[in-house]
């Protein structure tokens, strides 16, 4: 940084700007690679930052890294005279524009020769840079990458620059999000914008962020989920709407979680979750033919195949098959000695329906492979959800898992609001008894449910852990650009 930061100061005394204000790019470099045949002998401009750096007295080459990838550059002090002196202050990480003529070197490899350059960004801290060797069996080596989980994750803008294969995540990433939109537009729906800041929470089971509004002098908690107000929507005469929306709960992190997350949700109106499971299968495959040209995918060692029709099976009648319980039957004590003598620890005053929701999770969801519908659910377990038209103590509610993991989940959704605000009274009592995720008491949804909400289907959809399927990422701060993180000491 020191020998840095000298030359720098070296290029102030010349006059050199060293941090542009701007710079008419006009090519890319995997744009020039790929389409070398008309390209040749013409004159561009581009600009990226220096990877590599091969002084040779009165000619140099270098590598610049752009938005698309890698080219070599070539300069000669014949070209470019005198402003070769300000060349030799430069290093690898610095940001240069290049104006020049395409060729290919004698070993073939597609460059630029510059006719002239300018320095866009003097780098006054080095950039690791990885060294790679190929062995004699024709293997690359690579030595001091920059590979430290914690690290790349907190210093993002590094881990960018220097491992180039992490952004093609996000690009996917970003044309995942794209995809969805164009299909929910083209369906009919409308994207809408929801609060953030909510006076109560509700949508879902959660743990919310609180905040405190000054001027209102109240509290006030950031949204864990899109729903209530999403229905509120149809209540008011739209027929289909969707967010893409940061929601957040105030929970643990791990390989699945961030408190801070990435919602689809979206609700049309006179359709059921039968009509649902067809949309949603529909709109993964939509997405993965759009952005992967495929269906089947490798993830994590094993093929997955999104093609539609996607396996259905009754969360209740699986539980029975698998444990012998009939859970709508037992008791809250039956649940608890299966769940112990399965060694899942019970930090005690657990709902009915959040027992039969671990016993799922540690007997039936690892199984739960390939695409499956997980169907009619426990009433307890879904406050929002309608109940079912044939079977008595269940919901009209289903979840997708793949490789064992929820992406989606969805609903009839209730629409009565007698029904409604028996539900949240039962949800409060769950509250006092100490279900911290328990819903919360909304006066002015079942108000709108009052006024009359057609039948409707609901869904929502994780963002984060779609993409880590479709990207074949195994933890969630791998598609999120700044995960969050523990405080540096």
């Amino acid at each position: 940084m020191q020998r840095r930061l000298e030359e720098l100061e070296e290029l102030n005394k010349k006059g050199i700007l060293p941090y542009a204000y701007n710079y008419d790019v006009n090519s890319y470099s995997n744009l020039i690679k790929e389409n070398f045949e008309n390209y040749e002998g013409k004159d561009v401009k581009i600009a990226g930052r220096i990877m590599t750096l091969r002084r040779m007295g009165k000619a140099s080459f270098a590598h610049l890294q752009d938005n698309q990838g890698k080219i070599q550059i070539y300069l000669r002090k014949d070209d470019i005279g005198d402003y070769y002196d300000v060349f030799k202050l430069l290093d690898i990480g610095d940001i240069i524009g290049v104006e020049g003529y395409v060729f290919k070197t004698k070993t073939g490899e597609i460059s630029v020769h510059a006719k002239s350059f300018q320095l866009l960004a003097k780098s006054i801290r080095p950039i690791p840079i990885a060294k790679e060797q190929i062995d004699e069996n024709g293997n690359k080596i690579i030595y001091d990458q920059f590979a430290d989980k914690e690290l790349r994750y907190r210093q993002r803008y590094l881990d960018l620059i220097v491992n180039p294969e992490v952004k093609e995540v996000f690009f996917q990433r970003s044309k995942i999000v794209t995809e969805i939109r164009k299909y929910l537009d083209n369906n009919g729906l409308l994207e809408v914008e929801t609060p953030i800041l909510q006076p109560l929470y509700g949508g879902a089971s959660a743990r919310p962020f609180v905040t405190h509004h000054n001027a209102l002098d109240i509290d006030l908690y950031l949204r864990i989920a899109d729903e209530l107000y999403l229905k509120r929507l149809i209540v008011g005469g739209f027929d289909g709407v969707y967010e893409i929306s940061k929601d957040f709960r105030n929970e643990g992190m791990d390989r699945t979680h961030n408190p801070e997350f990435t919602m689809l949700e979206l609700y049309v109106a006179y359709k059921d979750y039968f009509w649902m499971m067809d949309f949603v299968e529909k709109m993964v495959s939509n997405i993965a033919v759009n952005v992967f040209s495929k269906t089947e995918f490798e993830i994590e060692g094993t093929k997955i195949n999104f093609n539609p029709p996607w396996k259905r099976i009754s969360m209740v009648d699986e539980l029975k098959n698998v444990t012998g319980i009939d859970v709508l039957q037992a008791s809250s004590d039956d649940l608890k000695k299966v769940l112990k003598s399965k060694n899942v620890d019970l930090e005690g005053g657990e709902s009915k329906g959040k027992l039969i929701d671990l016993l799922f999770e540690v007997t039936i969801q690892p199984t739960l492979i390939q695409p499956t519908f997980v169907m009619d659910y426990p009433v307890e377990l879904s406050p929002l959800a309608k109940k079912h038209r044939s079977r008595e103590g269940l919901v009209e509610r289903f979840e997708g898992f793949v490789l064992g993991r929820e992406i989606c989940n969805a609903f009839s959704e209730l629409n009565d609001p007698i029904d409604q605000k028996a539900r949240f009274i039962e949800q409060s009592k769950m509250r006092d008894e100490g279900d911290e995720e328990a819903h919360q008491i909304d006066e002015d949804y079942v108000r709108a449910l009052e006024y009359g909400m057609p039948p409707t289907a609901g869904l929502g959809v994780g963002i984060d852990r779609l993409v880590m399927l479709l990207t074949n990422q195994s933890s969630i701060r791998d598609v999120l650009l700044f995960p969050q993180m523990k405080p540096q000491k």
